[in-house]
């Protein structure tokens, strides 16, 4: 038979101290005395308390869950980052609810009213899309603080984490000019999230500054998964030489695997064949031969900066937005023409 469920009047009754008191302890209420913690967390281990969280909810209108909705939980970037912005948060007493997207606005709209309807203390918010106008009002509709991963909704009142994705894919394509390269191919995903719009603006920046003709047609948007990516590839390198691309440049990781799976079915190598350079410097990619160039963001002071982003929030200051850099880093794929 399980034994009786510890409340806190036995907690106040082994510490010897009045309800009232255990809870302004449990809570961290400054008016606690050094005495009084101590006798009641004393109380609380010798008898193995835990908290009824959703008492303590209904009394104190706080969840101490924070609602998560990202476009795809696989994508491994996303994997990364939210361990340390989940870590973060737990070590600050809140946990997480994690939602993925339903891949249209509408769902995420739905999903994001759900999350508002079971009273989360915040939201962290990745949408399928940041062009919605129907997301942008469901998102002004939330009670509570909103922190946007890499999305830029216009006329919001929140805070967001943003990438410098234009400044990383500008080296990246300087360099690549630099080393001879004309018919540059930027391979990316959905241009109705941020992220692909600025690496096509410093994509696009570096061309014109470098006043080159690119034959290739790009900056190429819409490839979502790895198959496309794969029929885009063979697509891309089956044109005329004078269109042909000597140089790629993967927006996403579903476009990397893509873009190696057909330059493997077409007998082609990076670094030999052609110059390759992947955005996100994801752990499978550091043990590859040849070494493959990348933009990457750092996915641990990201999720970290979002975590810390949200907890100000929480303690009453004003929304801002954050940007963190990326980085262009040159190796084996990165070759003259």
């Amino acid at each position: 038979m399980d034994s009786p469920r510890v409340t806190i009047h036995d907690v106040a009754t082994a510490a010897g101290v009045a309800v009232s008191s255990v809870s302004r302890v449990l809570s961290n209420h400054p008016s606690a005395s050094p005495n009084m913690k101590s006798r009641v967390e004393a109380a609380v281990k010798q008898l193995g308390y835990q908290p009824d969280l959703v008492a303590q909810s209904l009394r104190t209108g706080n969840t101490r869950t924070i609602g998560l909705l990202m476009k795809d939980l696989s994508n491994p970037f996303y994997g990364e980052m939210l361990t340390f912005l989940a870590n973060s948060m737990m070590s600050a007493g809140y946990n997480l609810l994690m939602m993925t997207s339903s891949g249209d606005a509408e769902g995420d709209s739905k999903i994001i009213e759900m999350l508002n309807q079971r009273r989360m203390d915040g939201f962290f918010l990745a949408t399928v899309t940041d062009q919605s106008p129907l997301l942008r009002k469901t998102i002004s509709s939330c009670r509570n603080p909103v922190v946007l991963l890499d999305r830029d909704f216009t006329n919001l009142d929140v805070a967001r984490v943003f990438a410098d994705h234009a400044t990383g894919v500008n080296s990246a394509t300087k360099d690549l000019i630099a080393l001879g390269h004309k018919n540059i191919a930027l391979m990316d995903g959905s241009a109705q999230i941020r992220p692909a719009r600025e690496r096509s603006n410093g994509f696009l920046r570096a061309i014109n500054e470098a006043k080159i003709k690119n034959g290739v047609g790009s900056p190429i948007d819409g490839i979502l998964s790895p198959s496309s990516a794969r029929a885009k590839t063979r697509e891309l390198m089956n044109l005329p030489k004078s269109k042909r691309p000597t140089a790629i440049i993967t927006g996403s990781t579903y476009v990397t695997i893509g873009v190696l799976e057909a330059l493997s079915d077409l007998g082609l190598s990076p670094g030999n064949d052609l110059s390759l350079v992947a955005c996100d410097d994801l752990p499978w990619l550091r043990v590859l031969r040849p070494r493959i160039s990348t933009v990457s963001r750092d996915y641990q002071n990201f999720g970290t900066t979002a975590a810390d982003l949200m907890l100000s929030l929480l303690g009453g200051e004003k929304p801002k937005t954050i940007t963190l850099p990326t980085r262009y880093e040159a190796r084996d794929t990165s070759q003259p023409v």
